[in-house]
């Protein structure tokens, strides 16, 4: 059973007089999503110091994730970022006798400096080569080897939205005794995604992009059974095996992957990812991504036609759910745009034009044709 694209549109009041293709930044507002942030306050107003109750929302949503993702509950941390949850993978390693992260030009700043950070307790930072602007598996398999702990890859890249081959990627890292760690904050939502078949041992996503939420909250999948060489370095109260004896003097971490946890998290950020990650629960995740595949070769070949310098790739089996254009201010492009009501998102030298399942042809069109307005004056 799955929601009709346009039924799933009319959850979406803001989308009654916008066009909005910035999911890449933070997705468009649902009714659900406002609902869920006006029970929060109202939990305030009635309850005052609710904490039992957000503390089951915030059980709720890692469970509604673990579901999502074909994971186990016991699998999924809280995180308030998918930086936080990269540090606690990379605090893991002491890369004594594997000093080597292997990771790519196209991963977010945001997790490649997590790595680059380990370099100071002896970590060595491998680039997998982009020749010509694209990640392959090739480029991946030539740079991983016997002496690699950790392997990264986005499942799909900020940068001009490809979809990485993954679970090929993990298989050599498998291969050579090193582990996966996945970005999945760009696919999240809109890319079906299953641990198992990306073979991953970790994978991290936030809630604030394709999964329809708000900022404060991330997962951090740690498949069952991976070992580490040192227990987190960042901790807290939320890392212990039971949070509420309140005991400063023992540090007892969790057998599940909540002892990667550390403090209080946001709690309206919980609501939100359960707003969001309901409505998503409610669709065909097969559907979507040929629903947003489809938009997304319709925007390519109308952009190309058109002349544009497209950055994302031509084919849709390795394009995610972006079209990137190239431009020499896309921050200004993006501000002509907005004063038409289309929201983007801009990024260094390239303009990101982002689909959801909440996106259709008229919004392709739309844009396509306020881009070439642009260029004509």
């Amino acid at each position: 059973m799955n929601v009709d694209a346009t039924d799933f549109r009319s959850r979406f009041a803001g989308l009654k007089d916008m066009t909005y293709l910035a999911s890449c930044s933070q997705g468009a507002l649902s009714d659900e999503l406002s609902a869920a942030l006006a029970e929060f306050q109202q939990s305030m107003l009635d309850l005052g110091n609710p904490w039992e109750c957000w503390a089951a929302k915030v059980e709720q949503a890692r469970v509604a994730f673990a579901g999502y993702i074909g994971a186990s509950p016991d699998e999924i941390a809280i995180m308030s970022c998918a930086s936080e949850g990269a540090y606690q993978v990379a605090s893991g390693y002491d890369y004594a006798t594997r000093p080597a992260v292997v990771t790519t030009e196209l991963e977010f700043p945001s997790i490649a400096h997590v790595w680059l950070a380990q370099r100071p307790r002896g970590a060595t930072i491998r680039f997998a080569p982009t020749g010509d602007g694209f990640a392959d598996l090739d480029g991946y398999a030539a740079t991983i080897d016997d002496t690699t702990a950790i392997v990264s890859a986005p499942l799909v890249t900020y940068r001009h939205g490809q979809r990485l081959p993954v679970a090929e990627i993990a298989d050599v890292a498998h291969a050579n005794g090193a582990r996966m760690f996945v970005d999945a904050y760009q696919a999240a939502g809109v890319e079906p995604i299953d641990v198992h078949e990306l073979r991953c041992d970790y994978l991290v996503a936030g809630t604030l992009k394709y999964l329809l939420g708000v900022p404060g909250l991330a997962f951090l999948y740690v498949r069952e059974g991976v070992r580490h060489d040192v227990d987190p370095q960042l901790t807290g109260w939320f890392g212990r095996r039971d949070p509420f004896v309140f005991n400063p003097r023992e540090l007892d971490f969790a057998d599940t992957a909540s002892r990667f946890e550390i403090g209080s998290p946001s709690v309206s950020a919980a609501y939100g990812a359960i707003a969001g990650l309901t409505l998503l629960a409610g669709l065909d995740k097969e559907v979507v991504r040929d629903h947003v595949a489809d938009l997304t070769a319709a925007l390519h070949e109308r952009l190309a036609t058109a002349g544009e310098r497209i950055a994302s790739p031509p084919d849709n089996a390795r394009r995610g759910p972006q079209v990137a254009v190239r431009d020499d201010d896309p921050v200004a492009l993006a501000k002509y745009l907005a004063g038409r009501r289309i929201i983007t998102s801009p990024r260094s030298d390239i303009l990101r034009i982002a689909v959801h399942y909440y996106n259709d042809h008229e919004d392709v069109e739309t844009v396509a044709a306020a881009i070439a307005d642009y260029r004509a004056r």
